[in-house]
């Protein structure tokens, strides 16, 4: 089976002159099939830049970069965009609906733009319905955004990623507008995907966010300064629980 990610050598590097900016220097990096890993780093670590490479929305200045065994370094902008959405979801901070667009509507959207599906028309509508079930919202598939809450929206977005069926979900500070329960209750599902198989990047600056996670590679300069399994995963199904149980008291 092929690691889903594999960089070696990668570096970027940014011109402007005489000047030379190095954002990335030489990151060698390996995720399996199945792992939740956080990328974690303050602003002009280099989290940003690595996720935009990971993401396919970059290129390296050097090195090479292997998504699910397909080499991208030397693709051009349309195979960059076919393995954009045929191999990644995107998960974003801001959720990214379309605002006047049922929550099914906005599922549906990236099988429109799957030029390598085999799925007839007619099935399209029932896979976003699926992949809405799949995030426990089977009964809002025909609310708009504006008819959902914060955590409801992102579950929109986390379903908009699954209904290709890709090889990872890369989510980019997916709890950062929202209440600390809400994030939990977020974190919970991205848990329970993965305890399905599916493999999870998460960028994230908070420290107890990645505490959700089970391994953290922290940037620093543009480098990686560590990676390393979580000691204590946190369950986040278990802290709503506690929460549950100490507002039920009170």
């Amino acid at each position: 089976m092929n690691s889903v990610i594999k960089t070696s050598g990668i570096r970027k590097v940014y011109s402007s002159g005489d000047v030379e900016v190095v954002a990335l220097a030489t990151i060698d990096l390996t995720i399996e099939p199945g792992e939740f890993v956080a990328i974690m780093g303050s602003s002009g670590s280099g989290k940003s830049t690595l996720m935009n490479i990971l993401g396919c929305l970059d290129y390296p200045t050097s090195g090479e970069y292997f998504l699910d065994g397909v080499k991208v370094n030397g693709l051009g902008r349309n195979e960059l965009a076919d393995i954009r959405n045929t191999k990644i979801g995107f998960v974003f901070q801001g959720f990214n609906l379309l605002p006047r667009t049922s929550a099914v509507e906005n599922v549906e959207l990236p099988l429109f733009y799957n030029r390598t599906r085999t799925e007839k028309d007619s099935d399209i509508r029932k896979l976003a319905e699926e992949a809405l079930n799949r995030v426990g919202l089977g009964g809002r598939i025909h609310h708009e955004p504006s008819q959902l809450s914060g955590g409801q929206q992102q579950r929109v977005a986390i379903a908009r990623a699954l209904v290709n069926r890709p090889a990872l979900i890369l989510a980019d500070e997916p709890t950062g507008n929202l209440d600390s329960r809400t994030s939990v209750e977020v974190l919970a599902l991205f848990q329970e995907l993965n305890e399905q198989g599916i493999t999870v990047i998460l960028v994230t600056h908070e420290p107890d966010i990645a505490e959700y996670t089970k391994r953290v590679i922290e940037m620093r300069d543009g480098s990686v300064l560590k990676d390393e399994p979580v000691a204590e995963r946190r369950n986040a199904a278990a802290d709503l629980a506690a929460r549950s149980s100490v507002t039920g008291r009170e």
